[in-house]
């Protein structure tokens, strides 16, 4: 396998150095880690993550004290309404007045219950610009709580879930981000494999060209047939056709690789062949416990399940029964002047029970809240049939790995013997006791072999990157994948 590797280095190496001094030599991990950080994908894994942050902070703030100031500062007005007399006549009065107020309001959220606490204190001044007279109302402090009865605690249920969105938005940020390594790994391999293409078509056409020139020798000396030479002259035609073609497919793949990686320039880029990871092992109980610590998806089962419970209690608390219980307790006065409203005010309390209860419904009650349960059940039989296909998916990915790692080993070999079998068949022909049609088959099973080692590599890293993705976990580190 290693001398397979060396020898497609060369090769490659041999492509860079003719092509010109201005090329980039990129490796695999080279081209995941540009796409990571340049690729437009990245950049929208960024803006969701931050996107997702603000959120949870957002969420926070509902637990958090709130202080507000709030105010109708001028309150001017002038004009005419129309004031009702004793005797059911309407006259309509002139008014000119300024009517300003300022509120400064505290609350604070409790979770347990949903009940609100409240404080407040404010200021009104009233002007009669047309009687020349200056008023004062004001709360010089007022405490209260509202309290819901039988009612759906949204806070309660928040508190729950919105966790979970949030983690489970953490983790997706570095499923994203191994997805990009994914499909880097894809457009990788298209270039590799198109310049792997490339440079068999023109080293089947120098080699086609060189045979020819024998074959016209012995054809002159009468050794061969008219036929060979003919068939000869096909397949260098065939040659130089698949070099053109070759060539349009490596421009094709190099400006997809270079628009993914956001690579500017007109360098020429050619890959590093990688190697296989032959001493990871991964088995699949590890996998599937990492993906279920690490996995969106994990967080996402449980987090679905609350939802669903969540529904439920909505569907209860809005119907049957509802109510809710305020209770204020403060101070109020009215004064000429500033001063004198914070002057011996009076007492005002508040305490006030609304409810609502469903007499006839029809059933409409029963059937929200029957709905929501059995909507509860779906959701728990959903979740469980999307453990059994994760824990497949891992299972069949993990034995997809395992055999690609032994393919690469038999593809390596493969290619070694039908590149040793090929120069055999070159020196037999020259020799002349190989027939032209024996030698195209080695000539053909040369390429697959080569073109077959590359698609194995392909498979090799598309299966240990997607066995990142499925468990955030890096098995050759032996830790879990985190993103700053």
């Amino acid at each position: 396998m290693k001398y397979i590797y060396t020898i497609l280095l060369i090769l490659l190496s041999t492509t860079a150095f003719c092509a010109g001094s201005d090329t980039i030599r990129l490796t695999l991990h080279d081209v995941v880690e540009l796409a990571k950080g340049n690729s437009i994908a990245s950049k929208q894994a960024v803006t969701t993550r931050e996107t997702k942050y603000w959120q949870w902070r957002t969420f926070k703030s509902n637990y958090n004290p709130q202080l507000s100031l709030t105010g109708n500062l001028p309150g001017y007005s002038k004009t005419s309404l129309q004031v009702l007399q004793p005797d059911g006549s309407i006259l309509f009065q002139p008014i000119h007045n300024d009517n300003s107020e300022m509120t400064l309001n505290f609350s604070q959220s409790i979770t347990a219950t949903g009940a609100t606490i409240y404080g407040q204190t404010q200021l009104q001044r009233f002007d009669d610009f047309d009687r020349h007279n200056v008023l004062y109302n004001g709360v010089p402090y007022a405490i209260g709580i509202s309290q819901p009865l039988g009612q759906y605690n949204s806070l309660k249920w928040e508190k729950r879930i919105q966790p979970l969105l949030y983690n489970e938005s953490k983790q997706a940020y570095i499923e994203a981000q191994e997805q990009i390594s994914i499909t880097a790994t894809g457009y990788f391999f298209d270039l590799l494999l198109a310049q792997v293409n490339l440079h068999i078509a023109q080293t089947n056409y120098s080699n086609t060209e060189n045979i020819l020139n024998i074959a016209n020798a012995k054809f002159q000396m009468g050794k061969i047939t008219r036929n060979e030479i003919l068939q000869l002259q096909l397949e260098l035609l065939n040659a130089k056709k698949a070099v053109g073609n070759a060539k349009r497919d490596m421009e094709l793949a190099t400006l997809t690789l270079r628009s993914y990686i956001s690579q500017e320039g007109d360098d020429r880029i050619t890959l590093v062949v990688p190697e296989s990871i032959s001493s990871m092992t991964v088995s699949a109980d590890r996998v599937l416990e990492e993906a279920y610590a690490n996995r969106s998806d994990a967080i996402a089962f449980v987090r679905r399940i609350a939802e669903a419970r969540r529904d439920v209690a909505i569907a209860h608390g809005q119907t049957g029964l509802t109510a809710a219980l305020t209770a204020n307790l403060g101070t109020s006065n009215a004064a000429s002047n500033i001063a004198g409203v914070y002057r011996s005010p009076q007492t005002q309390e508040l305490i006030q029970l609304t409810f609502t209860i469903p007499v006839l419904d029809w059933g409409r009650s029963k059937s929200k809240i029957k709905t929501a349960e059995a909507n509860e059940k779906f959701t728990e039989y959903a979740v469980e049939q999307d453990k059994q296909t994760f824990k497949q998916q891992i299972v069949t990915q993990v034995t997809l790995f395992n055999q690609m790692k032994e393919q690469v080993g038999l593809t390596a070999q493969a290619d070694s013997i039908a590149g040793e079998k090929y120069q055999i068949a070159k020196e037999r022909y020259v020799l002349g006791n190989l027939s032209i049609t024996d030698l195209s088959i080695a000539f053909q099973e040369n390429d697959q072999a080569k073109r077959d080692y590359v698609a194995a590599l392909r498979d090799f890293w598309s299966a240990y990157y997607q066995l990142r993705y499925l468990s955030l976990f890096d098995f050759d580190a032996n830790q879990k994948i985190t993103y700053k």
